[in-house]
């Protein structure tokens, strides 16, 4: 959805650069002034583009780092559920092991 919202904000500020550029080459003024505007007009669009680019790039970091914290804790936690398990297993299995050692020495008696 972000994405798309992003494209479509994109589109319009190229159509109305577009538009403005060719108002601007159109208008009934003299060259030089005509050149002013379009470098203004480009100054400012490509001001404008810097800023959606860092914000965009600073968004996207934000959501890796978001991301990545998320995938941590998810990775702690498994960690140590497993870790409890595996000392269960292990409680279990030495009590199998004296219930063996001691069945093995009612038979050897």
């Amino acid at each position: 959805m972000q994405n798309d919202s992003g494209n479509v904000l994109l589109a319009l500020l190229t159509g109305a650069a577009i538009g403005a550029g060719i108002g601007i080459l159109y208008a009934p003024e003299k060259g030089i002034e005509t050149r002013h505007k379009i470098k203004r007009k480009v100054e400012d669009t490509s001001h404008d583009l810097a800023e959606r680019v860092s914000h965009a790039k600073d968004e996207l970091t934000k959501t890796a780092n978001e991301k990545k914290d998320a995938f941590d804790r998810k990775l702690d936690e498994a960690i140590s559920t497993m870790s409890y398990k595996a000392d269960d297993i292990i409680d279990k299995l030495e009590r199998k092991l004296e219930d063996l050692k001691a069945k093995n020495a009612q038979l050897n008696k």
